[in-house]
């Protein structure tokens, strides 16, 4: 069977598509690069904004227009939310919301659940041969360890989608992130939902650390990685974990807002003086870190003070990176009830003076690092020039470095000198020279 993936929305989704094609390669199924080429297609779709679901909602049925043929299945959160909408769009003969995720793979194919625990179970040769590095054009690996969130932030409308906070039992992470190395990945990236909360329905609430020593200790991974960590109930001592240069050293913490009183209304469990304390333990023991946060502007109530506090907190904590985007009223939250809506020109307003304080942050953080040397994973080749292949990857805190070379360095960790910031560049990128 010839099955076609498209993946829209975060890194947790793009862990779980990776998981399918992994899944449906060790079947014996092709993954193809094109809907043209497929028989099935399934879609992992985003709903956490209102342009999140326009654009599923486009891809499917695109999708269903390119190839006319092709049965189509729907998951994700839009296709959580929106069941009847999706299973409406051309092509579409299966909806599969975010519950039964897990067991699309088993769905499409007719394996028995069993057959499939089996077959992942087994990482010898000759199957390592068909994981190896290249699944959608990628070197690092996105392995979900966690799904739902018991909190209640009053925007977010993925709890509603992903239900209550669950763990994957550690030694079936252990065993996927052993594979994957195994198998030349050189990364792996650990999602969630709620990333720290990794355990906690099993009365273990230090459940991340345990999982990352475990890998640590019983992995041969040359590189591990943290998606995205709620900035509270991380237990004393996680930081110390960076000791081993192993982890990457790179925190993506969401804050939402800068402002305490926004928070309050966010039902956040954090305020400026507690996430303050966080970042400065991090950076303590944690040298040359990069910490990137999430921020949302326009948030129900917020007011040009308060909007004004949250901006200057921002332009206070240097983040190496900022993803901020208007706030969108999603159906079932409580701040889409909420009084006090901001006007679409004043969110438009808000998020320009942010992304501009945010590009300042990252082009400052990433000139500290000029004249550096730091190991560096050659992700992929952009194009090619008369003077050989255009490299791109990440250093360990997530600088990213473009480099020229005659011979191919995909999937390779080097140590690369850091240049200056290249103005052609789309985005902050560094010059980077291996050594």
């Amino acid at each position: 069977m010839r099955v076609y993936l498209k993946n829209l929305g975060c890194r947790l989704n793009q862990a779980e598509i990776d998981r399918m094609a992994r899944q449906l390669v060790r079947l014996g199924h092709e993954v193809v690069d094109s809907p043209a080429d497929a028989e099935r297609v399934v879609v992992n779709t985003c709903a956490v904004t209102q342009e999140a679901t326009r654009s599923s909602r486009q891809a499917v049925y695109q999708l269903g227009r390119e190839n006319p043929d092709a049965a189509i299945t729907v998951t994700g959160c839009y296709a959580h939310l929106e069941p009847g909408e999706a299973a409406a769009l051309p092509g579409v003969v299966r909806v599969v919301d975010n519950l039964h995720k897990d067991d699309l793979v088993q769905e499409l194919t007719g394996v028995s659940p069993d057959a499939l625990a089996a077959l992942e179970r087994f990482d010898l040769e000759p199957i390592q041969r068909e994981l190896q590095p290249g699944i959608g054009g990628r070197t690092r690996a996105f392995v979900k360890v966690q799904d739902g969130c018991d909190r209640r932030c009053t925007f977010c409308v993925t709890r509603i989608a992903r239900g209550p906070g669950r763990s994957r039992p550690l030694a079936e992470v252990v065993a996927d992130v052993q594979a994957l190395g195994a198998a030349g990945y050189q990364e792996a990236v650990l999602t969630g939902v709620h990333l720290g909360s990794y355990g906690w329905e099993r009365g273990e609430p230090d459940g991340l650390m345990r999982l990352l020593r475990a890998l640590l200790a019983d992995t041969d991974m040359p590189r591990l990685r943290l998606s995205s960590l709620e900035p509270w109930g991380i237990p004393p001592g996680f930081f110390r974990l960076w000791e081993n240069p192993r982890l990457g050293r790179h925190l993506h913490l969401p804050l939402q807002s800068g402002c305490d009183a926004t928070l309050r209304r966010m039902a956040r469990r954090t305020s400026q003086a507690e996430f303050r304390a966080l970042v400065a333990e991090a950076r303590a023991h944690i040298p040359d870190v990069a910490i990137a946060t999430d921020l949302i502007v326009g948030f129900p109530g917020e007011t040009d003070e308060e909007f004004a506090v949250s901006r200057d907190f921002v332009e206070e904590m240097r983040f190496a990176g900022v993803h901020a985007f208007r706030f969108s009223a999603r159906p079932g939250t409580a701040a889409a009830r909420m009084s006090g809506q901001v006007d679409e020109a004043t969110k438009k307003r808000r998020l320009d003076a942010i992304q501009a304080i945010a590009l300042k942050g990252e082009r400052g953080f990433a000139a500290a690092f000029v004249g550096t040397v730091r190991p560096v994973l050659w992700e992929g080749i952009q194009a090619a020039t008369d003077a050989g292949f255009v490299h791109h990857g990440y250093t360990d805190n997530y600088l990213r470095v473009r480099h020229i070379a005659r011979a191919a360095l995909t999937n390779r960790i080097t140590p690369a000198r850091l240049g200056g910031l290249l103005p052609d560049a789309p985005g902050v990128v560094l010059a980077g020279e291996p050594v």
